[in-house]
């Protein structure tokens, strides 16, 4: 009498008004099939698969006015349920009642296609059922007792891989298979060469006393006695050996980049991994910053669709100024700290190509200096576009799998644009790969760097007046577009705010700034002859100033929560300026280190601790979304926010993202980094 008792509010207790614009009819086989199921639920004992479909229904919990108002059932439950004729599909429904957008998992047989459970939901006309098969939300909850329909999904019971996804897929494959073979073969030769017990003719290619069999030349006849034909045949041989020996040594140079006894030198090594040496307080600063990105991520991941209690999540933030350090607006500032140490990295970088190039900053140089970066960047970077798309093809997602179809089918129609790096210029719900769009945007910057450097060399004065207008010109523009668009400046708001990522967050004329003062600080740091501080008071007036900086920029946000309601000059002055100052306080940091007053800063930064996370830190960026993707997809139930609970989940990513990013390290960043550095 219970199971019949809730089955009646589950199913008839309330009558719903819907908004609809389109008129179906349910499928005569869904019509049958869902009738079937609703004659068995109220028997006095039900088969097994209608009690289990049944349970599988989303309901009403609590705490609805804290933010619980989605109803995602139980998957996993519906999809076991088989009936005399069909099995439990599992759908969602999404809804709009009032100001509350919500959706309801249901349990429907497989037989009803994604328009037959629209209809159902909508009016329900079938012969035990006179009203919609989701009863709304109680009115005293949301103020409002009708029913919008948004739309419906169906998630098939197989996974059926398209060809691109089979693509992606196979190419993920063979990127891998390629280190692990060349780690075979490496460690086989390796193996017979300790075998041999003469290594003459190992090295006969390189030994030109050697004739073609890799023998020494013994007692042989004098020159005098070598006819011409003789001669030929031996030039025939030795332009063959030298072809045999060229390919051999290219096979070889390809194998050792390529084998995890090559790649893996050096990854875990606690000496500076700065190229040239000098500014070991980057590594830690490099590490700090993604630690504070993985912990931002890891937050706000699951508060976009997966929290029952999102609204104590915001109250609290809002209200706590201790949030707005580890999962808060400014914990973004980490992408302007990266954009700096770029810039900072890219400068250095040509000017010493420059003067390899016998002070020439020739279109040869540049080529060479935007060909090292793309290397540097595309394996990995397609490697994980290839890996996600082909997880969230075949990964059987839970309930909240919805946003990741959506970024798959990005990736489907726009995947050239990461192939191009210029992603982030798209719109940003049609970015594949969403987290990829700092990629192209550092790429956009790095092709500047050539531009400033040669304004640099050919004239100073040019060269401030550029760079100079360049500065204003991105804080301007920042600052403009915050006011007329009344963009917000603090998480809680900018996460529903589609204005802040469509035309500021991602695009190019208002991130410059950071990567524009790096190249600065590089030039400098490159070019001086003598040190800037000569005396501790100097020393001290800068920690003052820079600590003081942070603190003003992170702390304004929290002050300027609220998002404006008209054009508001305050929150314009904070977007325009707070990322170039940000980048100003952390030239500082570099500077002071590299000066001799970083004090125990510096020694902290300087770390070899630091060195080898900051070896993998590029793969760890691209890869540790994928793991909260996983996460938050695989999940059935919503996640509850506590603080607690939300350590733990960062901490899990961290180590998941650390020991995955050493392996993507070896097999797939470092061997085209080492294929540069052999054919140089």
């Amino acid at each position: 009498m219970a199971l019949r008792w809730v089955a009646f509010l589950l199913f008839g207790g309330y009558s719903a008004a819907f908004v609809s614009t389109k008129t179906w009819t349910v499928s005569q086989r869904c019509a049958e099939d869902t009738n079937t199921f609703l004659w068995e639920i109220k028997q006095d004992r039900p088969q097994e698969y209608a009690v289990l479909m049944y349970d599988a229904f989303g309901k009403v919990g609590s705490n609805v006015k804290g933010g619980n108002a989605n109803q995602p059932g139980l998957l996993q439950q519906c999809r076991s349920a088989h009936g005399p004729a069909f099995s439990g599909q599992y759908c969602q429904v999404f809804l709009r009642q009032g100001a509350v957008q919500y959706f309801v998992g249901v349990c429907v047989p497989d037989t009803c296609g994604e328009e037959d459970v629209q209809m159902l939901a909508l009016y329900g006309k079938l012969e035990f059922r006179k009203t919609s098969l989701i009863p709304p939300l109680p009115s005293i909850l949301v103020n409002q007792s009708t029913q919008e329909m948004i739309m419906t999904h169906c998630l098939p019971n197989t996974i059926s891989p398209s060809a691109s996804d089979v693509t992606c897929l196979f190419v993920c494959c063979v990127m891998v298979a390629i280190p692990l073979a060349a780690t075979l073969f490496t460690a086989i030769i390796r193996w017979q060469r300790n075998k041999e017990v003469s290594p003459i003719s190992a090295s006969s290619c390189l030994n030109t006393g050697l004739n073609v069999y890799g023998a020494l030349k013994t007692n042989g006849p004098s020159s005098s006695d070598i006819n011409s034909s003789t001669s030929e045949e031996n030039s025939s041989h030795s332009t063959r050996r030298t072809s045999l020996c060229f390919a051999r040594s290219c096979v070889h140079r390809c194998l050792q980049a390529f084998s995890i006894q090559t790649t893996s030198q050096g990854v875990l090594s606690t000496s500076s991994s700065i190229p040239g040496g000098g500014y070991s307080s980057l590594n830690g600063i490099r590490v700090l910053s993604l630690l504070w990105i993985m912990c931002g991520h890891s937050a706000q991941f699951p508060v976009i669709n997966n929290l029952d209690n999102y609204k104590n999540w915001k109250t609290t933030v809002e209200r706590s100024p201790l949030h707005v350090l580890s999962i808060s607006g400014p914990v973004f500032l980490a992408v302007d700290t990266f954009l700096l140490l770029g810039g900072l990295l890219s400068a250095r970088s040509l000017l010493g190509s420059v003067e390899r190039a016998e002070d020439k900053l020739s279109p040869s140089v540049v080529a060479n200096y935007l060909l090292r970066r793309i290397k540097r960047i595309q394996p990995l970077h397609l490697f994980i576009m290839c890996l996600t798309i082909g997880l969230i093809s075949l990964v059987q997602w839970g309930p909240y799998w919805f946003p990741f179809i959506d970024a798959l089918m990005d990736c489907k129609s726009y995947w050239w644009a990461n192939l191009l790096l210029i992603s982030n210029l798209l719109p940003v719900h049609e970015i594949c790969i969403p987290w990829t769009w700092y990629l192209s945007l550092d790429f956009q910057c790095y092709a500047t760097t050539p531009l400033l450097v040669y304004l640099y060399r050919l004239h100073r004065g040019v060269f401030v007046v550029v760079a100079g207008g360049l500065l204003l010109m991105t804080t301007v523009l920042s600052a403009v577009i915050t006011a007329l668009l009344q963009l917000p400046v603090f998480q809680p708001s900018t996460l529903t705010s589609e204005n802040y990522v469509l035309y500021y967050y991602v695009k190019p004329h208002t991130r410059y700034g950071p990567f524009l003062i790096g190249i600065l600080t590089g030039i400098y740091l490159t070019t001086k002859k003598e040190k800037l501080l000569k005396q501790k008071w100097q020393a001290a007036l800068g920690w003052f100033s820079c600590l003081s900086l942070m603190a003003a920029v992170v702390g304004l946000a929290f002050i300027l929560r609220e998002t404006p309601a008209h054009p508001s000059v305050p929150h314009a002055l904070y977007q325009g300026l707070h990322r170039p100052l940000w980048a100003l306080a952390v030239t500082w940091i570099i500077l002071a280190c590299e000066e001799g007053y970083g004090g125990f800063i510096k020694s902290l930064l300087s770390l070899g601790f630091w060195v080898p996370l900051s070896n993998i830190s590029f793969a760890c960026y691209l890869t540790h979304p994928v793991f909260i993707i996983l996460y938050i997809g695989l999940q059935e139930t919503p996640i509850h926010y506590t603080d607690i609970n939300f350590m733990y989940l960062f901490l899990g990513h961290l180590v998941l993202t650390l020991v995955v990013g050493y392996v993507f390290t070896l097999l797939i960043e470092k061997p085209y980094l080492l294929l540069k550095g052999s054919s140089t």
